[in-house]
């Protein structure tokens, strides 16, 4: 489970999608992108690829919550 998610704007411009984000998986720190497509371009090490699948998926659902749905 990932921990301390954060995510801004990547522009000063909030009508060009576009996130930072970081959070905590596995006592482990991480940073990237997030598009608006669903992509993360990781900008910290990258997860496993099995860990990255899960973490994929509870970075989106956090990303609908926060950013599309409110």
């Amino acid at each position: 489970m990932l921990t301390h998610f954060q995510y801004n704007q990547l522009y000063k411009n909030t009508q060009i999608p576009g996130w930072n984000i970081s959070f905590y998986f596995n006592k482990q720190k991480y940073n990237g992108i997030y598009h608006q497509n669903g992509k993360v371009e990781w900008t910290s090490t990258s997860p496993s690829a099995e860990d990255e699948i899960k973490l994929m998926e509870q970075i989106h659902e956090l990303m609908l919550y926060h950013v599309y749905d409110h």
